[in-house]
């Protein structure tokens, strides 16, 4: 059976959900083999073992791990020479996005991004579904050269365990001048919220301009099941909530099993970054604001007073 490889997304050993759920793809297609690149191999085995990976590529050569994105897009390309993988799969986050624009051009393979659904297709050809042109549209691609690069949204499917042997490999990798030209000097660890990861969240609160600058309705509710929080540009541009936590075009995409917008218009730029989650809620005191044509459950009232009452209600029904 064809390998598929998986980019392990993980920090120093604690490997993200994202990883368990392209290794759960992987499946689909072939025989999964993870690529480790970085420390803590030890403390990630566990978990690549228990989603199916049959082998794992390690790297842990300073020439990748003390530089930017370039590095790595080599490490993978001398890995796709080498073992003729049927794809190679990689979580759609911003560094992920670049790994594979730049693993495409040097397999000179067709690159596909943002993918919601990977399938296996006829002739053993890979599907995907894609949402694009600001979530307008729903396609269906797949790649017609080369080795397919895909870049796989998270929460794109549902992680499902089967053991694997997780059988370690150390790899030699050979990085060009070239790419060793953006050193990483020091890393700094986020401030914990307490909150899951905003792109890798099973759910996602949102507040918009409707909040006034007091987020504290859209936090609590979040909490209450939780969340993950987000803000529309609008929040953002006014200084109501952090940029990293933007949720739109021109911010981050998100598709968690449930979105809830809270005090959110619509506008196409959060649609875009939102418009592929599972189930969408909106809470808005105009019952014309856009959002509503988009979503499955709304709510026309005050997210002041919508929220603490769904809170209140998911805090008893807890008990």
């Amino acid at each position: 059976m064809a390998e598929v490889l998986v980019l392990v997304d993980h920090v120093d050993g604690a490997v993200r959900k994202t990883t368990s759920e392209l290794l759960t793809i992987a499946r689909r297609l072939g025989e999964p083999s993870a690529v480790f690149i970085g420390a803590g191999f030890d403390r990630a085995k566990e978990v690549l073992a228990a989603y199916g990976a049959d082998k794992v590529y390690r790297i842990e050569s300073t020439d990748v791990t003390d530089y930017l994105v370039a590095p790595k897009a080599e490490c993978l390309a001398q890995l796709v020479a080498s073992t003729g993988p049927v794809a190679v799969l990689i979580p759609a986050n911003n560094e992920g996005k670049e790994i594979a624009a730049r693993l495409a051009i040097k397999t000179q393979s067709g690159l596909i991004t943002d993918a919601v659904d990977v399938q296996a297709g006829e002739g053993g050809s890979v599907s995907t579904t894609q949402s694009v042109f600001a979530g307008s549209y729903t396609v269906k691609a797949k790649v017609t050269k080369g080795v397919p690069i895909i870049a796989v949204k998270p929460n794109s499917a549902t992680p499902e365990a089967i053991p694997g042997a997780a059988a370690d490999e150390m790899v030699e990798v050979s990085i060009s001048d070239g790419a060793r030209t953006a050193r990483i000097i020091e890393r700094q660890e986020k401030k914990a919220t307490g909150r899951p990861e905003l792109t890798e969240a099973a759910i996602v609160v949102s507040g918009g301009r409707g909040t006034s600058g007091d987020f504290s309705p859209v936090e609590e509710f979040a909490d209450s099941l939780g969340a993950a929080v987000g803000a529309s540009r609008a929040a953002v541009d006014a200084g109501w909530y952090p940029h990293a936590n933007q949720v739109g075009q021109t911010g981050k995409q998100v598709s968690p099993q449930l979105y809830v917008a809270a005090g959110i218009s619509g506008a196409i730029q959060h649609r875009a970054g939102m418009q592929t989650s599972k189930t969408i809620v909106a809470v808005n005191k105009d019952d014309e604001a856009p959002i509503f044509g988009l979503v499955d459950f709304g709510v026309v009232g005050d997210l002041f007073t919508v929220l603490p009452q769904a809170t209140e209600a998911v805090k008893v029904a807890k008990g």
